[in-house]
């Protein structure tokens, strides 16, 4: 197998939606294939990409989150990183995402955000970590942070960690 083209100017992707829940509500495909873009562009990512992104409930999500990290609480997102080139040598599978919808519509209500940009920002913040960002520590988290608040800006959204202000 032969690397990924590192000439390329800009990532490309290929993003599989699953649902494990309604879609009542739930952004369309291109929306969560846009957001994941601009983490890949934000990220300075280039080459073709790949990644599986679920929306799923909160048994689900609870489940995912026991199994894995043994949390017993639904979350709002799960990153599950791969890493690897897949068939065709060329495009690099980054692993799976597991969006919670009711985590997710909770936490914009009490945060004061709209459903769109809380969804856009967990899609983006899950891509990051597939990409091995983390916000374990104060520093790692500020570079997290600041690259989740490009990928929004350049989507035309707020900041969303600013308490104040309209969400997009």
């Amino acid at each position: 197998m032969k690397p990924p083209d590192s000439t390329a100017t800009e990532a490309t992707l290929e993003l599989l939606l699953g649902y494990g829940c309604g879609r009542r509500g739930i952004p369309a495909q291109r929306s969560y294939a846009r957001w994941a873009q601009s983490a890949l562009s934000a990220a300075g990512c280039r080459g073709q990409h790949q990644l599986s992104l679920r929306v799923v409930d909160a048994d689900e999500a609870l489940a995912l989150n026991r199994d894995y990290r043994g949390k017993a609480y639904a979350t709002n997102v799960l990153s599950f990183p791969a890493n690897e080139l897949i068939d065709d040598g060329q495009t690099r599978l980054l692993g799976d995402i597991a969006l919670c919808a009711p985590v997710v519509a909770r936490e914009a209500a009490e945060q004061g955000k709209s459903l769109h940009s809380h969804h856009a920002h967990l899609c983006i913040h899950g891509v990051l970590h597939l990409l091995g960002y983390d916000h374990e520590d104060s520093a790692a988290a500020e570079v997290m942070e600041a690259i989740e608040i490009q990928a929004m800006q350049r989507l035309g959204f707020a900041n969303p960690y600013e308490t104040t202000g309209p969400s997009a």
